[in-house]
């Protein structure tokens, strides 16, 4: 089984002390690297002056940490690809693929916010949430004739590559078919540099959660990152990416091939420390990105809310939580091999309020007591 580290970086109230919230992220990144984690996932998000969300570009991020580590593979959870011009999207991974040794995990994302979309690409307003995909599926189909193809075009909605009516001649770039038509003069296709380190690109992540882009991820053979839902809720959602799946790749998929699953997860001593601990810390990122989505998201099928539930560590828990004893984590990681055959979990321990010196003890329990079991293949009786 793998484990990675699903770093969205928060801090409220720390806007003056920036470089600070990077220094411990630095020692976290290079921490996980040396434990044996095998990934650390950054997070984009845009204009968050409450502090919640702090990294607007997990490529740059990436980079920063692929200088200070060894093997960790180095993910974005997600690129909002909607924002980005597809081609400077394509060249930065790329580049990142090169400068990490081919350590890179794309992640791609739709966006959710409406104040990010409206303010770095309006035709990413999630309001349209029909033209917000088409976006998405264009630019993906872009990044991967990129990153696949030594020479390129593309004609579609929103974007055309390479611009028309362009002339390029010159003694030192020979004119070939390969990118020109020979009749006009005119370029016909183009190439990003570099290329990259993996071929024909790294691995693809999408982060999903409904049937649709569960479907759509599947369909493509793009990997998926599921995040709230409960155990019981995400059976469903894992059997129907496998089932589209397989029949995508025409043969039979395997129950948790090609997912990811991110749990909040704060390891101590005992049940009562780590609810001492990281009780409010865990609260405050829910009631931030609960607002949105509301409670809804974390019910057992057929489980309807009652009226006058209220967000709180009780209700958490049980559902979607790995906050407790080492030998607690290990069991609830149990129960996600037993019923979904999870195959890789990231673990999300940066919550706001939370302490970077708890942060650190907690990952190094997890490290020490908790992943051993699984890395060593050793099974759990619970």
């Amino acid at each position: 089984m793998k484990f990675g580290m699903f770093a969205n970086l928060a801090g409220p109230g720390r806007h003056e002390e920036f470089s600070k919230a990077l220094e411990e992220a630095r020692e976290q990144a290079v921490y996980c690297d040396e434990a044996g984690f095998d990934s650390i996932w950054y997070t984009e998000h845009h204009f968050g002056h409450e502090g919640y969300e702090l990294i607007p570009n997990p490529v740059l991020m990436g980079a920063d940490i692929a200088a200070r580590t060894k093997q960790i593979r180095i993910g974005q959870a997600a690129n909002i690809i909607t924002f980005w011009h597809p081609l400077r999207l394509a060249e930065d991974i790329a580049l990142l693929d090169q400068l990490s040794g081919g350590r890179v995990e794309v992640g791609i994302g739709r966006g959710l916010y409406g104040r990010e979309a409206m303010n770095l690409n309006q035709l990413a307003d999630p309001r349209d949430q029909e033209q917000n995909r088409a976006l998405f599926e264009e630019t993906y189909e872009i990044l991967l004739k990129a990153w696949s193809e030594r020479f390129f075009s593309h004609k579609g909605q929103f974007y055309n590559f390479p611009a028309p009516g362009l002339k390029w001649n010159h003694p030192l770039s020979p004119q070939t078919d390969d990118y020109m038509d020979m009749e006009t003069g005119e370029i016909a296709k183009m190439s990003i540099m570099p290329t990259t380190y993996q071929r024909p690109h790294p691995p693809i992540w999408q982060v999903i959660d409904t049937p649709r882009s569960i479907k759509w991820a599947a369909e493509h053979q793009v990997n998926g990152i599921f995040w709230m839902p409960t155990v019981k809720e995400l059976k469903k959602r894992f059997e129907l990416y496998r089932e589209t799946l397989s029949e995508a790749k025409g043969a039979p998929a395997e129950l948790g091939e090609g997912l990811a699953l991110v749990r909040d997860c704060y390891v101590a001593e005992t049940m009562e420390e780590a609810r001492r601990d990281a009780e409010e810390a865990v609260l405050h990122t829910y009631r931030w990105i609960c607002h949105w989505r509301g409670l809804g998201n974390m019910m057992d099928p057929g489980e309807e809310l009652k009226p006058g539930t209220e967000l709180s560590y009780d209700f958490l828990h049980s559902r979607n939580l790995l906050f407790g004893t080492p030998d607690y984590v290990a069991e609830k990681i149990q129960e996600l091999k037993e019923e979904l055959n999870l195959k890789e979990l990231l673990l999300w321990t940066n919550h706001g309020s939370l302490s970077h010196e708890k942060i650190m003890r907690s990952t190094k329990l997890f490290a020490e007591e908790v992943m051993p079991k699984f890395k060593n293949k050793l099974s759990l009786h619970v």
